[in-house]
């Protein structure tokens, strides 16, 4: 898989910022936003701070996108309020630390996406002790805790969307009864449950499942070493097509194929997150589909919670209107609709013209980041224009 250069950019940008987040951290800080990174000026919010942490770097959404949507709709919303942010950069006891400093720290709300949903819970029992409002970010909190609020995907939809579509693709194909391989997300991450529960929904006693394993750490070279022994267990033409529980992995499934010899093009793959480096191998026909989850809006009504509640109000009237239920309590939440998409919009999907592109997705440049010179041919093919 060949990156362009927006997306090495966006990633050395967020391994500096994950990097200088541990640093502080095992300082005893809190991340890369220890010192805070609120607006000036005193206002209404009448300063003070919340916390904000995060799972992991290795996905791009989170330093490129959830991170400053949050901070960009707080700020304007809770002007004078510092914002104490951490990365865990995916180890469970570095947020805990993380947020044993920010809970020092005398933050009034802690927005959290959890590295472990259940060892998270223990980070809610603490901050709720010292009556600290908490928000479970993308990722349900568990562990017998009882988090203020819950902001997401419906992730089982995810899972249900990402099953459909390659079940659908590889029908049109002529496979009666394809056989499939299976890379799952984080067994810490309860969306990666929901992902595989929804898209084992779908599957099951329609496809033949050969192998099903799962990335622990979500890394996309992690999924090119367990298709590398898939493809060595049942051979080369022992599969028709892949489901990967996200665009990271999807791209080391499709690195371990084309390395044994594979045209990729045949094998339709899933992924998740609408990655820049996605939707170029869909547009290319080397990944068949993604889910889109518009990540702006996830942040920014978070954001807007977690001002209502620092400022000791009650959320805006239709901004929360579920509930999901955690194993301990029914968590008042806020589930954004994801969306499948294809190069075109296949029956059942969307076209990224008519969603990535529509969307400016990754912002105002969205066309330029996408449509390369390597990718200029299959943009005009796929009808995106600036």
């Amino acid at each position: 898989m060949k990156l362009s250069r927006s997306i090495v950019s966006v990633v050395l940008v967020s391994a500096t910022l994950a990097a200088t987040a541990c640093k502080k951290t095992d300082k005893g800080g809190g991340g890369s936003g220890a010192t805070g990174s609120g607006g000036s000026g005193g206002t209404s919010a009448g300063g003070g701070a919340i916390a904000l942490l995060l799972p992991e770097s290795q996905t791009t959404r989170y330093e490129a996108a959830d991170r400053p949507f949050f901070e960009a709709k707080f700020k304007q919303l809770c002007p004078g309020v510092d914002i104490v942010y951490s990365n865990a950069n995916q180890v469970a006891a570095d947020q805990q630390q993380q947020a044993e400093a920010a809970i020092a720290r005398g933050v009034k709300v802690m927005v959290l996406d959890p590295v472990d949903g259940d060892a998270a819970g223990v980070i809610v029992k603490n901050a709720k002790a010292k009556s600290i409002s908490v928000i479970s970010y993308d990722r349900l909190i568990r562990g017998g805790s009882t988090p203020d609020y819950y902001v997401s995907f419906d992730n089982e939809r995810v899972g249900k969307l990402q099953a459909q579509a390659l079940l659908d693709k590889l029908t049109s194909m002529g496979k009666a009864k394809p056989k499939i391989t299976m890379i799952n997300g984080s067994p810490t991450d309860n969306n990666a449950t929901l992902f595989k529960n929804g898209a084992h929904s779908v599957f099951d006693g329609k496809v033949d499942i050969v192998r099903e394993d799962a990335a622990a750490n979500w890394k996309p070279e992690e999924a090119q070493a367990l298709m590398e022994a898939f493809i060595t267990a049942v051979g080369k033409d022992g599969f028709d097509g892949a489901y990967q529980a996200n665009d990271g992995t999807a791209g080391g499934a499709i690195t371990a194929m084309k390395g044994a010899g594979i045209d990729v093009k045949t094998r339709p793959t899933c992924g998740q997150d609408a990655e820049v480096a996605a939707i170029q191998r869909i547009l290319s026909g080397e990944q068949y589909v993604t889910v889109y989850k518009a990540i702006q809006p996830e942040a920014e009504k978070t954001a807007e919670l977690a001002c209502a509640l620092f400022k000791g109000d009650k959320p805006a009237a239709g901004l929360v209107e579920g509930k999901v239920n955690n194993a301990t309590a029914d968590i008042p939440s806020i589930l954004l609709t994801p969306i499948a998409v294809t190069a075109t919009g296949d029956a059942g999907t969307k076209s990224v013209a008519d969603t990535i592109v529509k969307d400016k997705f990754y912002g105002p440049d969205t066309v330029d980041k996408i449509c390369t010179a390597a990718y200029a041919d299959a943009c005009k093919a796929a009808n995106i224009k600036k």
